[in-house]
């Protein structure tokens, strides 16, 4: 069982990892600031520091993970914090989808969406109940 923990835990941190990264290219990618209007300068600085932000607050919070999950000498605890504000960050990302889906040009990509983010969603949770009940057992 723990093999398949550690494969779910890789799994969803290198989502959120890969998330994170793309994300830091979402703005070009997208053209985000030709919606925005030429005399909002602030406006423009604030969706940059925001994406930036929640950008590398997911690359971060995956590589925690994964340094966790390897590191011999991380205590249960360690990783169950680690764990549930992942958990509560994809909790939040699915409540989002499903109140205000992004995609909905198309419902191929709105709903695809929805089930990676809930999958991630659902693997931090498993994860989680594992590592409560297996206190002293690491993986």
């Amino acid at each position: 069982m723990d093999r398949v923990v550690k494969g779910i835990v890789i799994l969803a941190s290198l989502v959120s990892v890969g998330f994170g990264v793309w994300h830091f290219f979402v703005p070009a990618i997208w053209n985000w600031y030709d919606f925005i209007m030429d005399s909002s300068g602030e406006l423009v600085i604030a969706v940059r520091a925001i994406n930036v932000f929640f950008s590398a607050s997911l690359v971060l919070f995956g590589l925690m993970n994964l340094a966790i999950l390897y590191k011999n000498k991380a205590n249960n605890y360690s990783r169950l914090v680690v764990l549930s504000a992942s958990l509560l960050l994809w909790l939040l990302r699915v409540i989002m989808q499903l109140v205000f889906p992004q995609g909905s040009a198309s419902g191929l990509l709105q709903y695809s969406m929805l089930l990676i983010f809930i999958t991630v969603f659902l693997c931090y949770v498993f994860s989680l109940i594992y590592f409560a009940k297996h206190k002293e057992k690491s993986c």
